[in-house]
This record gives C-alpha cells, sequence and structure tokens, in this order.
C-alpha cells in the first residue's frame, strides 16, 4: 500500500513527487510511455538534440525557480527581441531595456509606428508593476482584444504581436485570455527564454534525479482510478491511500469521466542540420508577412552548442495549427525558407518532423482560483490546464495537488 499513486511523469507530476517525497510520503510514479518529461521530451537524433516540439523555458517563472537548479541545467540563453520577416527584408526588434545598442535600429523598423514603441514602453510597466496575482485579477478579454483596446496599430500587430504570441498561443485569432498574455508579457520582461544543455527534456531529468528509482515505473498505462487506487492496462491493482491524475488533458478526461477536456491547440515542428547557420545570433526568426506555413524559426545551437555535433548546426522551424494527414508540409516549409535564405536551403538536411496534436489547452479563461487540486475523496488532479498552458502552470498544479494531498493526510 502506498500513500501517493501518481498517474503521469511529466512536469507537473514529477513536481508533485518531489514535494511529497521531501515530506516523507510512500510513493509511486507510474508513466504509460518509455520516458519522463510528457511535452517537455528530447531526442537524441544524429547527435542532434531535438525537442519534441519549439520550447523554451523562461527564466522568470517563480516556480522553475523553486524547482529547478538553473546551474545545473547549464542554461543557454536566447538574446531578446526578434529577426522580422516583411517586406523582403529581416529586420531587427529588440528590447531596448535589455540591448540598449539596438534602440535605434528597433525604432526605425518598419514594425509598427513610434507611438506603438512608446505603448509597449507603457505595457511593460503595466505588467511589471502589478503583482502575478493583481494581474490574474484584472477584466479578462481575448489577446488579440486587448491588444487593440490598448491602441496598437495593424504594423506591429500583424507583424510582431500575431506571429510571436502565436507560436506561444499556437493559436491564429489569439483568442487566448489577456491575463495569459500579461503574464507571459511579464516572463519575458523580467527574465529571459532559455534552453537546457541537454534540451527541454533535462527538467524533467533533474527532478528525477531528486526521487528514488523505484518511485517511478515506466511504460505502465493505467486505465481506472478510485480512492484506493488505480489499475494498470494489465489488469494490476495498485493499492493507495491517496491517487493524482497528472496526465495530460487529454488522457485526463479518459480517465475521469466528470473531467471535460478543453479544446487542444497542434503545432508541427520541423529540423534541418546544416553547416552554416541561417542566421548569426541565438534569436528568434518571425513571419512578419503573414503568408506560407512558417511562422517562426531559430537556430537552437547558436543559444545552446549542445543541440548539434562539432561544426553541424540545427535549425528548427515551427509551423502552427498544422496537421499530421499534410504531407506537402515539408517541401512547402523548404520552398519558404529558400525565398528567405537563398540556394543554401537545397543542402539542409531534413531530421524529423514532430506532429503534435495536442500540444497546448486552449486557454480563452484563466482562473486559477478554480485549479482546486481535490477532486473527491482521496483523488486529487494536477497539469497546466489547471493553471496556465506553461512549464510555470504544470510545476504550480503539481505543487498544489502535493499540498492538498499533505493537508488531507497530516
Amino acid at each position: 500500500m502506498y500513500d501517493v499513486v501518481i498517474v503521469g511523469a511529466g512536469l507537473a507530476g514529477l513536481a508533485c513527487a518531489r514535494i511529497l517525497h521531501a515530506r516523507g510520503a510512500s510513493l509511486l510514479v507510474l508513466e504509460a510511455s518509455d520516458a519522463v518529461g510528457g511535452r517537455a521530451r528530447t531526442d537524441v537524433v544524429q547527435g542532434f538534440v531535438l525537442d519534441r516540439g519549439f520550447q523554451v523555458l523562461l527564466t522568470a517563472y517563480p516556480e522553475a525557480q523553486k524547482m529547478l537548479d538553473y546551474d545545473v541545467l547549464r542554461l543557454g540563453k536566447f538574446r531578446s527581441g526578434a529577426l522580422i520577416r516583411t517586406a523582403g527584408r529581416f529586420h531587427h526588434v529588440a528590447d531596448p531595456w535589455r540591448s540598449p545598442g539596438h534602440a535605434l535600429s528597433t525604432l526605425v523598423a518598419p514594425v509598427g509606428t513610434l507611438r506603438d514603441k512608446w505603448k509597449i514602453a507603457r505595457l511593460r510597466r503595466h505588467v511589471t508593476e502589478s503583482s502575478l496575482s493583481q494581474l490574474f485579477e484584472e477584466a479578462e478579454t481575448s489577446t488579440n482584444g486587448y491588444l487593440e483596446e490598448f491602441g496598437f496599430s495593424p504594423s506591429i500587430l500583424e507583424r510582431f504581436f500575431y506571429p510571436f504570441y502565436r507560436g506561444i498561443f499556437l493559436e491564429d485569432q489569439l483568442l487566448t485570455s489577456s491575463r495569459m498574455f500579461e503574464f507571459v508579457f511579464r516572463m519575458f520582461s523580467e527574465g529571459e527564454a532559455a534552453l537546457p544543455f541537454r534540451g527541454m527534456g533535462a527538467m524533467a531529468q533533474y527532478i528525477v534525479s531528486q526521487l528514488p528509482p523505484r518511485n517511478i515505473r515506466l511504460n505502465t498505462r493505467v486505465t481506472a482510478i478510485s480512492s484506493t487506487g488505480v489499475t494498470t492496462a494489465t489488469g494490476e491493482h495498485i493499492p493507495a491511500n491517496a491517487t493524482v491524475v497528472a496526465t495530460d488533458f487529454i488522457s485526463t478526461a479518459a480517465l475521469m469521466p466528470d473531467f471535460h477536456a478543453p479544446a487542444s491547440r497542434s503545432t508541427a515542428c520541423l529540423y534541418y542540420a546544416t553547416e552554416t547557420p541561417p542566421v548569426a545570433e541565438p534569436i528568434l526568426v518571425l513571419n512578419g508577412e503573414g503568408q506560407g506555413p512558417i511562422n517562426n524559426l531559430c537556430v537552437p545551437s547558436l543559444v545552446a552548442p549542445s543541440y548539434a555535433p562539432p561544426g553541424q548546426h540545427l535549425v528548427s522551424v515551427s509551423v502552427v495549427g498544422a496537421a499530421s494527414s499534410d504531407r506537402t508540409l515539408e517541401p512547402r516549409v523548404r520552398q519558404q525558407l529558400s525565398e528567405w535564405f537563398g540556394d543554401q536551403v537545397s543542402r539542409w538536411r531534413h531530421l524529423r518532423t514532430y506532429w503534435i496534436p495536442n500540444a497546448l489547452p486552449a486557454q480563452t479563461t484563466v482562473n486559477r482560483a478554480n485549479g482546486k487540486a481535490r477532486i473527491s475523496n482521496g483523488i486529487y488532479m494536477c497539469g497546466d490546464h489547471m493553471e496556465t498552458a506553461s512549464i510555470k502552470g504544470a510545476l504550480r498544479s503539481g505543487r498544489h495537488a502535493a499540498e492538498a494531498v499533505i493537508a488531507d493526510n497530516p
């Protein structure tokens, strides 16, 4: 008999396990797949480090600062701002607070007006001066409506805000909650976007290193849960005083009939190997023209050299809303890359395409007060669908589930 069985070894489940283990609880984490990490996993292919979908760690996430050791992760940092493709050219738009040397190029870039850039300063001041709790209590609308109400011009909306936040929220119309937008904008303002030396999967591996190996069992799919434990696909019943469901939001709906899964956001990530990187700096490249499949790209090996073997570079390309049935995607992506970077693209080697149909839960509304971990007697739940759809949300919900279990079993 275990004190707690946790179903799912993504970031939420592992965060929950680490806190419970520190309190001396006997626990078992059951994971259906062959490795931990959930949607934050990393593969090594021909010496290249491939995250399963383009992701970054925002160093300002409060929960990540508590749960992870950034020195152990050996973070490589993106340069602030972005290279924006518009009118057939790339234009550098930087954060003047972090890159004052690029302030002039940012001011003259054809991405918004001078008034827009003043409004960005006002927006930054607003989200950083308010507490996180205050941000999540503000009147809620869509991100699109929020930006329009703030008075930004169509130019900066179409060339910067839309492609940048499409890549984060994984949806074209920016219907995601304005509270989520303000939260993410604050995290970018206060910290840096980073990649761990060994890929995004290193976050889960770090948390696992704080747990005894016997606490985690892989390749074990749970088919039923109850207040007395769980049943696996092989028919094994594992008794426990408490069960925490920490699966992704689609799997949670299958295990808990009363849980209604939110709509999901999909994406595809294409990886290419090249000897010469298409850009010279560790910066995000945005499609500000609104044409073609590419939303954004970057060169992870310029952020963290470990992402590619010596003498090689890794290019990551993100497409929002892609479906695995689209067999024309890679040729269309390569064609657009050729239009941007010329003949060199013909020599790029396509390493892998990741199709991620349930990459994020839709968050048209965010109300953290509703994310209560205790579902019923002996059954708890965590996951980023209960918080903010982010690494921070996953880790925080795992902590809340652990705290709820501890409160009920002092």
